[in-house]
């Protein structure tokens, strides 16, 4: 079985986010054997994870599969994340993208899909609510390995 990765993680309650520690945990994945690694492209924590995914990928083979929400997931980023996003996307080995149109709840879809297709559950998680919250609750329901930063 191909072990997979899936990050969730705050937009914008990044205070004590430790760029360092998310590059151990996902190097200790590789070594793990973890080969892919799904990224729900939102800005914040994902993007971040995400750059760092595309930075080991020039010593390690991981894939790195953009999952995106809807059409015009970055059309209220910041100029910036934009930049990111389009970057991010342009390295990434694989998009998904899972709705043509945004809905309520297209994000919580692509974190339900995420999860579903992974066996690790990377988080960086500060309140209790939010998408952050419900992914991490989905993935102990279905009883994924989870690592909280």
């Amino acid at each position: 079985m191909i072990k997979s990765c899936a990050f969730t993680g705050h937009r914008y309650e990044l205070k004590d986010f430790d760029a360092e520690l998310l590059e151990r945990v996902i190097k200790n994945l590789i070594i793990s054997g973890v080969v892919i690694f799904y990224c729900g492209m939102a800005v914040g924590f994902d993007l971040a994870a995400a750059e760092c995914v595309i930075s080991l990928k020039k010593n390690y083979d991981v894939k790195l599969i953009a999952c995106v929400p809807c059409e015009g997931q970055s059309d209220s980023y910041s100029g910036h994340d934009k930049i990111r996003y389009k970057r991010i996307l342009d390295n990434s080995d694989e998009q998904i993208l899972l709705s043509s149109h945004y809905f309520n709840g297209c994000m919580q879809a692509r974190d339900r899909f995420m999860v579903d297709n992974s066996n690790v559950l990377v988080y960086f998680l500060r309140k209790d609510e939010g998408g952050t919250f419900y992914t991490v609750n989905y993935a102990r329901k279905k009883e994924l390995k989870i690592i909280g930063l």
